[in-house]
């Protein structure tokens, strides 16, 4: 690993300092699995393409996280890390982000809403060129709050479903005051991300929280986005019975062909065991909902925000509410039954587990960092609004992870090549 860069910041916020050895060794231990991230760090020490830039991210603060913060300091940018989600942090991480590596870093575990925005204004401290967001709160506050900061910035990056819906709709309303670049919607974000990263860590998150048997369970997952099949997949593989509730037809349609039950969340709900929302929408589990489920039932979230369960409504509902065991919080309705929720409705795979695999992670960070690039050399060319990762990343970090993996794929010849531009051959 390359020696930090210095930062322009030198405060810090994080849970204890005592923790940081711990944590350089589970980075060290992620980075093991980045293969990708490794040959960006290698070209970002040769040619230090974010040199100058000062780089302000509102992200999950993950032993991930920290080896991108590591491969933009040796791009030779300075950045500041906050959380964006209270339940997310790892604490250990923090501490070694702030002593071995240098970065200012404002993230607790089970922070509260204003010690969280709190730390996103430390992080603004930076006057950030670039932002990199992870549900687009960072972007949100400036605009909102620090007004004064966007004559600094020149683009920002989006990692989430959620925040990519927000910014969209800034963008539509002419509110968005500079280009975004979505990493959500990379192909190798959205393709292994997503699907693959959120379908192990949700798992993950409620056996850990729960240590209940997957196996015979009715497992329903409300959303059949690339998270819901991902999520879906791995229930399936674990002996549950699936079911999926859907608003899009289309998704509801291949959610059937490819052999769940689909329902409405109406029925479903009065024969679920556990429910994971994965829809980035609101009260998607609401009143009616919780009164319809059996004695025991389990409700989580994997989307960005805990407003996919309506939360507020179930404490209504409830004589009383407590917590039964780590991130396991028990509400007993009037009806006498109990629904038990997990993580406070955050996301579970974070807030209960350890998040996605390194070797996922890889490909999402990787992506992350050379979309900055790409805005350094590109931004003033771009107009407000929301633009996709360019195609060329996208498929040059496919090549990098197959290689990676020890894969080698066929190459169109000549020929072939030639006759896929043409559209005079036939039958």
């Amino acid at each position: 690993m390359k020696p930090p860069v210095k930062n322009p910041i030198r405060e810090y916020d994080v849970k204890d300092m005592g923790l940081a050895q711990t944590g350089k060794q589970r980075i060290e231990w992620a980075y093991r699995s980045m293969g990708v991230l490794k040959q960006v760090e290698k070209d970002f020490n040769r040619r230090k393409p974010l040199k100058g830039l000062r780089i302000g991210a509102c992200l999950h603060v993950t032993t991930e996280t920290a080896n991108l913060m590591r491969v933009l300091k040796v791009g030779g940018a300075d950045v500041a890390l906050a959380a964006s989600n209270p339940l997310s942090t790892q604490d250990d991480v923090a501490a070694a982000l702030v002593k071995y590596f240098d970065v200012p870093t404002f993230s607790i575990k089970g922070e509260d809403t204003k010690t969280y925005y709190k730390h996103i204004f430390s992080v603004l401290e930076i006057k950030p060129m670039i932002t990199m967001d992870d549900g687009a709160d960072l972007v949100s506050t400036i605009h909102t709050k620090k007004r004064n900061l966007l004559r600094n910035v020149i683009g920002g990056t989006e990692e989430t479903t959620t925040g990519v819906i927000r910014l969209r709709s800034m963008a539509k309303e002419k509110k968005l005051a500079y280009p975004i670049i979505s990493v959500n919607d990379a192909y190798t974000k959205h393709l292994f991300d997503n699907r693959y990263g959120t379908g192990q860590s949700t798992i993950d998150g409620i056996l850990r929280a729960t240590n209940r048997l997957m196996a015979g369970s009715v497992f329903v997952v409300c959303g059949y986005g690339w998270c819901g099949r991902g999520v879906a997949m791995r229930a399936k593989g674990m002996g549950a019975r699936v079911i999926i509730t859907e608003v899009d037809p289309v998704r509801a349609l291949e959610a059937a062909m490819d052999g769940y039950y689909v329902m409405s969340i109406r029925e479903a709900s009065k024969i679920g065991d556990i429910f994971v929302t994965v829809t980035g929408d609101t009260t998607v589990i609401s009143k009616n909902e919780f009164l319809n489920m059996k004695d025991g039932a389990i409700v989580a979230n994997s989307g960005h925000f805990n407003v996919e369960l309506d939360l507020e409504t179930l404490r209504s509902i409830s004589r009383n509410h407590r917590e039964v065991r780590e991130f396991v919080e028990e509400y007993r309705l009037a009806n006498g039954r109990a629904v038990y929720v997990l993580a406070d409705g955050r996301l579970v795979n974070l807030s209960a587990a350890e998040g996605h695999p390194s070797s996922v992670m890889d490909m999402s960070f990787a992506n992350q960092a050379l979309s900055v690039a790409y805005l350094k050399t590109n931004a003033s060319r771009l107009e407000k609004t929301v633009y996709p990762v360019p195609e060329n990343i996208d498929k040059n970090i496919a090549v990098i992870k197959l290689k990676t993996l020890g894969i080698e794929i066929d190459s169109l010849t000549p020929r072939q090549k030639a006759y896929l531009a043409s559209w005079k051959s036939g039958t």
